[in-house]
């Protein structure tokens, strides 16, 4: 922080603020600063910003939750801030249901409740928080956590229902029930609110093409900067940091911790230390997501490699797992299940490495239900995943809703196969080892198959070559 050490944290005195427990840090105010902290300040306006476009799809959103618990009390918690280290804290996040079933999403505060109140005829919705504080009060300059000395203005009630268009009241009127259905603690409505993200509505899916748009731009950063990741010895935290000032000058955020992973690191699923070095010759996979200021991110992957072309055994993996995820996209249509996106890719993943003699088994062995598998030790994880205001939306899904679930005009997945050849595996020739590739793209789900919503992103290898020569032609 900037602030000096001696006025980080500033109090009045331990009478008006409480118990002292940091006095190497808390310094009292002269008389004369308690004296004119309060006045000298202009007016404030007084305007109530229009309604976002979002209040009347949140709206919609409880109404459909409402029916689903006629005569309950339901609570919706944003949560609260988190300790990264002693006075510092994590950037505020708020929970994923709060912020899809309020609209308040970048810009919302630190323990604010949504109560969704039994009415006849349904539930009213009231939205308790924190509202700003009055400059005459201590809290203004004295709260290092909530003054607006500190952190800056804080939203007023008045203005947050105009844009919410939600009843709103102060954090200390609200009073919890025994018999309240929380999220969180109670699984029925944990659930309910998963699974009310499974389609998405005009507003979801205007914000996943955004966040897959401004992601396209950050890997186009990442290409045009692959020459300075290759000059720095930690390469992988360049291609890092460049995707990061993408996601926060366009965006808000990351969905998730960026994977940047060069040479055998590829092969290590969730690489998120990237503090490898970026080498030429090797390939580079970097999995990556803008979350756009609404919450919703996106979730793409591609493999380049870092010289500008692949090697010939480079090349054989890549375009293998484009015809894996090409053939998910094929079978990724209404009426069909969820899973059968992912038997589609492990088909062509199980006859490839059979073709290459990696198996001890027959391909169609391998495919087999219960006595097969011997081509996921190349590919252990699954094709796709929901994808929504998290990056593994609707993770709390039943079974039947989410893995054995019917795919619908409206929903938001992944597709993204991958081949992995860990750098000590014996199993494989040594031309292999140490070649990690994936291809992911994000997909919206129409009335007669998917569209692939990062297709502007270049997919086939010749495609990726031709990105490289284009964007970072001194590479």
């Amino acid at each position: 922080m900037s602030t000096g050490e001696s006025d980080t944290i500033a109090t009045t005195d331990t009478a008006e603020t409480g118990p002292d427990t940091t006095t190497n840090r808390r310094q009292p105010f002269p008389q004369g600063f308690l004296d004119t902290i309060s006045t000298g300040w202009a007016e404030r306006p007084d305007t109530a910003p229009p309604q976002r476009t979002q209040a009347p799809f949140a709206a919609a959103r409880r109404a459909k939750l409402s029916a689903m618990f006629p005569g309950r009390r339901l609570v919706i918690p944003a949560g609260s801030l988190k300790e990264r280290s002693n006075d510092t804290d994590y950037p505020f996040r708020a929970h994923s249901a709060f912020a899809h079933l309020t609209g308040w999403a970048a810009d919302s505060e630190p323990d604010s409740v949504l109560v969704l109140d039994p009415v006849d005829g349904g539930h009213h919705a009231t939205l308790y928080f924190r509202e700003r504080a009055d400059r005459t009060t201590p809290e203004f300059y004295a709260d290092a956590s909530i003054g607006e000395f500190w952190i800056g203005p804080r939203p007023a009630r008045e203005g947050v229902a105009a844009d919410l268009g939600v009843s709103t009241a102060h954090i200390d009127d609200y009073a919890a029930h025994d018999d309240d259905l929380v999220v969180g603690h109670h699984d029925d409505l944990t659930r309910a609110v998963s699974e009310l993200r499974l389609v998405k509505d005009a507003y979801e899916i205007a914000q996943m093409r955004l966040a897959v748009e401004v992601t396209g731009k950050g890997f186009d950063d990442i290409v045009a900067n692959l020459d300075r990741a290759v000059a720095h010895p930690r390469g992988e935290r360049v291609v890092e940091g460049v995707f990061h000032l993408r996601a926060r000058s366009d965006g808000h955020w990351e969905g998730y911790d960026t994977i940047a992973a060069s040479g055998p690191h590829a092969c290590y699923l969730h690489w998120t230390r990237n503090d490898g070095a970026v080498a030429p010759g090797d390939l580079i996979l970097i999995d990556a997501g803008v979350e756009v200021d609404s919450l919703y991110t996106a979730d793409i992957t591609r493999t380049l490699p870092v010289s500008g072309t692949f090697t010939p055994t480079q090349r054989r993996v890549y375009e293998t797992v484009r015809e894996a995820a090409d053939a998910a996209f094929a079978a990724a249509r209404p009426g069909v299940r969820f899973r059968d996106v992912h038997a589609a890719a492990m088909e062509v993943i199980a006859e490839r490495v059979a073709e290459w003699g990696l198996l001890p088994v027959t391909a169609e062995e391998a495919l087999d239900a219960e006595r097969g598998g011997h081509h996921r030790r190349y590919m252990v994880h699954g094709t796709s995943h929901h994808l929504g205001i998290d990056v593994h939306d609707c993770a709390q899904a039943r079974r039947e809703m989410y893995y054995d679930g019917v795919l619908e005009p409206g929903m938001v997945f992944t597709i993204e196969p991958g081949l992995y050849f860990q750098i000590d595996d014996l199993t494989v020739p040594e031309e292999y080892r140490g070649i990690g590739v994936r291809i992911e793209d994000d997909v919206l789900v129409t009335n007669d198959g998917v569209e692939n919503l990062s297709s502007a992103i270049p997919r086939t290898a010749d495609e990726v070559e031709a990105w490289i020569a284009r964007l970072n032609p001194t590479g």
